[in-house]
């Protein structure tokens, strides 16, 4: 991560950023903050139609509460957001957590395929060859796009042949250790009932559209930053411009580290300066400020989601949950 930010900030005249930084327009970081809760919202409800079949009355709020806990808790390590809001959805809605931790791996399926495509979508509408000017983007995806397909069709395999192949390959791995093979069991159903719960053509369409509704929506997002930084004080704005941007520079959000910091800064300055011929003061600029509010609303979320879902327990004479409470076993809802 500190080695991530010295190569993104080193050729940066930080005086120069922080009067960028001063002029920001607080009316479109107002709506950048508005934006960025609303892709969050339409996640939460895409959850919905995700479990619908296990639970199909779930409420929104629980959906958005735990979905903003797990991104504040990977803004400060790493993945383990994803455990966190399968354990809370699965607590405050009397669902067994193995799904809740199934569909969380399916979300994260999809989400990487939408982001295969969208990256696809920007190599389209960009006038160039945006695979020349950034090599290691055209491996990256057809990478990404092999191990995403193996893994569909190892699911495929998983859920139509079922209990053969789980118990030939538990089978095998049983030969060199019986605890790996249990664990690798675990595994086998947790995906089976991950994917099972994603039935039905309405709930499929659904979960398309809404996976549609939050790409535009990260899409607009980047499109506000650029108003929110006076980008276009110096330069024309799309929002095909704010597409590439976005799609290219997610890739500094899946690289594992807290809440992308170093890793989402350094390829946000590279496109910003490679693609569009922005200074480094400007784009190092956009990439802090727009680091800097997704951060803060993602840690500082929790807390008050918290705070109001577990006044609403009380009042319905609920126990409250914590960080620590929803690790523990209850023994009805595994």
């Amino acid at each position: 991560m500190a080695a991530l930010l010295y190569f993104a900030f080193k050729d940066v005249d930080i005086k120069t950023t922080i009067n960028w930084l001063s002029k920001t327009s607080i009316p479109y970081l107002i709506l950048f903050i508005i934006s960025s809760f609303l892709s969050h919202y339409i996640r939460a409800v895409r959850w919905k139609y995700i479990i619908s079949s296990i639970k199909p009355d779930v409420s929104v709020m629980h959906l958005f509460g735990a979905t903003m806990i797990g991104y504040g808790v990977n803004s400060l390590v790493p993945r383990l957001g994803e455990v966190y809001r399968a354990l809370f959805l699965g607590k405050w809605e009397g669902i067994s957590r193995t799904s809740m931790f199934g569909t969380v791996i399916v979300e994260r399926i999809i989400d990487i395929i939408a982001l295969g495509i969208s990256v696809l979508i920007s190599v389209l509408i960009y006038n160039g060859d945006l695979y020349e000017i950034i090599p290691w983007l055209k491996s990256t995806v057809n990478l990404g796009f092999i191990i995403m397909l193996g893994l569909v069709v190892f699911l495929i395999l998983l859920i139509k042949l079922k209990s053969k192949l789980s118990n030939l390959i538990i089978q095998l791995i049983g030969n060199i250790s019986h605890k790996a093979a249990h664990k690798l069991n675990a595994v086998f159903e947790t995906l089976l009932e991950g994917f099972a719960t994603l039935r039905g053509t309405k709930n499929s369409l659904m979960t398309f559209i809404f996976t549609v509704l939050i790409m535009l929506n990260y899409g607009f997002s980047s499109y506000i930053a650029f108003y929110m930084i006076n980008m276009n004080e110096i330069t024309i704005i799309t929002f095909s411009m704010a597409w590439i941007v976005m799609t290219i520079s997610a890739f500094g959000i899946v690289i594992p580290t807290p809440g992308g910091t170093g890793s989402y800064h350094f390829i946000n300055i590279f496109v910003l300066t490679i693609i569009y011929g922005v200074t480094q003061e400007i784009a190092a600029a956009y990439a802090l400020l727009t680091h800097f509010i997704t951060f803060v609303l993602f840690v500082s979320s929790p807390f008050f989601v918290l705070i109001y879902i577990n006044y609403e327990r009380k009042r319905n004479g609920l126990q409250p949950e914590n960080f620590l409470s929803v690790i523990k076993s209850t023994g009805k809802n595994e």
